[in-house]
């Protein structure tokens, strides 16, 4: 169980391009596959793991490793996750400076941009939307209070220019509001 642990998530930090959300898809795709959590316990873990400090794919790892094989588990899962970038960026300090004005090198970043960002769009969609399946009405208040939530901070960043951090507080002061 620890190898596999440790071969799955090695395997998924081998392809950590765009920060923890972007990985998400993955990882689900092989816990489900694995069946190590079912898809309910997934996205509590999911959850759990965004409120930590630190990055969502790895305390992602840690904390599924903790669930499916206890503390050596998570040690090993997060092991695996952190492994990859570590050499990755061992390595790339070492040759970044010679190759950083390569055309070649530079247009493979901006050609990673556009999966990325897919990644990302396809994550927050997926896990907005969990649990909407089982409404009975076209729309329920609370899928209309996410929107609500999701447009207010979309407009407040991008024309208002609001902080992030500004962003974050009142959409969790409108969680509040329109959760409680």
């Amino acid at each position: 169980m620890l190898l596999k642990l440790f071969l799955t998530f090695i395997k998924i930090g081998c392809m950590s391009f765009g920060g923890g959300y972007a990985m998400m898809p993955i990882i689900q795709h092989e816990v489900s596959r694995n069946q190590w959590l079912s898809a309910d316990d997934f996205n509590q873990v999911v959850s759990l793991a965004g409120t930590g400090p630190g990055p969502i794919a790895t305390n992602s790892a840690t904390l599924i490793g903790f669930q499916t094989a206890g503390l050596p588990g998570a040690i090993i899962a997060t092991l695996g996750m952190v492994l990859p970038s570590l050499i990755l960026i061992i390595l790339l300090a070492a040759f970044l400076y010679k190759w950083h004005t390569n055309k070649w090198f530079k247009s493979s970043f901006y050609g990673l941009k556009p999966v990325v960002t897919g990644l990302i769009i396809f994550a927050a969609i997926h896990f907005g939307m969990a649990g909407w399946g089982e409404a009975k009405l076209p729309v329920t208040w609370p899928q209309i209070a996410t929107i609500l939530i999701t447009v207010g901070a979309f407009v407040g960043i991008v024309k208002y220019k609001l902080h992030p951090f500004i962003i974050i507080v009142g959409a969790g002061i409108m969680g509040i509001v329109f959760f409680q």
